[in-house]
């Protein structure tokens, strides 16, 4: 395993892991494996054993719980725009034995404009991710989603109190891109088994979807310099 030599300069993260006691380069390399791949905490405690590092899959979850919200809010700040057509679309997250919904919209090349996990799927949670999207990114010029009377009351009463010109479109097709694009973040939560609490589980997908966005290219790095995904996750902790 590669030496990242890293210099930690993000003051909020040094705060984080000031009484982890792990190197960073380890912890940083062992939150990127669970955020990335369809790995348990438990094949990553192997994996590090077989690498000479001694550390409980317990420990590398509390790693995860404590760093990614940090890289998550990084890289919020160094995201790319996305397309002004946006395709809305929730779907269902086990988490204490109970479903909850996330939330997630991509623009029409499949880029993620934002995501939000909530416990009820109405009216209310889904104005919270289109004011939320909206904060982060301005106002699309479309917003398609399904037949979902939540979803269309939430933006038509959003367009009614803000004034703003949006393009409201109920098509199923259209949102194949964001049905597509949930395959990826099952995929790689599949093996967690499901979320013991609702706090875990908005902080552990922050991280999934933040590193599913830098696959996508999403983040912003400097023009013609070709960085790979890995190295661009390692650098939101510097």
């Amino acid at each position: 395993m590669a030496p990242l030599h890293l210099q930690l300069a993000n003051s909020t993260l040094r705060r984080v892991i000031k009484r982890l006691h792990f190197p960073l380069e380890i912890m940083l390399v062992c939150v990127r494996w669970y955020a990335a791949y369809p790995l348990s905490l438990r094949n990553l405690e192997e994996m590090m054993a077989e690498r000479g590092v001694t550390v409980d899959h317990a420990t590398v979850h509390r790693w995860a719980l404590k760093i990614l919200p940090v890289l998550t809010a990084v890289f919020r700040t160094r995201k790319r725009s996305v397309d002004g057509s946006w395709r809305v679309d929730e779907t269902y997250i086990l988490v204490g034995g109970q479903w909850k919904y996330l939330y997630r919209a991509v623009d029409r090349m499949g880029l993620t404009v934002d995501f939000l996990l909530t416990a009820r799927r109405d009216e209310a949670a889904a104005r919270r991710f289109f004011e939320q999207a909206i904060n982060l990114h301005d106002a699309p010029e479309k917003i398609t989603i399904d037949k979902s009377g939540a979803n269309t009351a939430a933006v038509r009463a959003l367009i009614a109190d803000s004034g703003l010109a949006i393009e409201l479109r109920q098509s199923k097709y259209l949102n194949n891109v964001v049905e597509q694009d949930h395959r990826a973040i099952k995929r790689r939560i599949r093996p967690m088994m499901g979320f013991k609490s609702f706090w875990a589980a908005r902080r552990i997908l922050a991280g999934v979807e933040t590193m599913h966005m830098i696959r996508k290219g999403q983040m912003s790095c400097p023009k013609g310099v070709v960085t790979p995904a890995a190295q661009q996750f390692y650098s939101l902790a510097i």
